[in-house]
């Protein structure tokens, strides 16, 4: 399953303290991405790599992590990106 792929990716290469995936792929349906086979996800994420990060870069690391998957299994990722300190308990 692709998410439990771009999980393992995002954890091997980032170290979460917390991470979530959601496949929105369904509500997609007919979309041009979907009929090339990508789907819709979006990841929340929490990482002391994202300390001193701008949105821009914390981004470009996700992007980086997943590499090859952002060109045919995902063809959209909405992100949200935190620093441990940005999470309010």
């Amino acid at each position: 399953m692709i998410t439990d792929i771009i999980k393992n990716k995002l954890t091997t290469t980032l170290n979460p303290s917390t991470i979530e995936i959601f496949d929105n792929s369904q509500a997609h349906a007919g979309h041009a991405g979907a009929q090339s086979g990508g789907g819709h996800y979006h990841v929340m994420i929490v990482s002391e790599q994202f300390d001193g990060k701008s949105l821009v870069q914390r981004h470009q690391l996700i992007y980086k992590a997943l590499g090859d998957l952002m060109k045919n299994e995902i063809h959209a990722l909405g992100i949200e990106a935190y620093s441990p300190t940005e999470i309010t308990t």
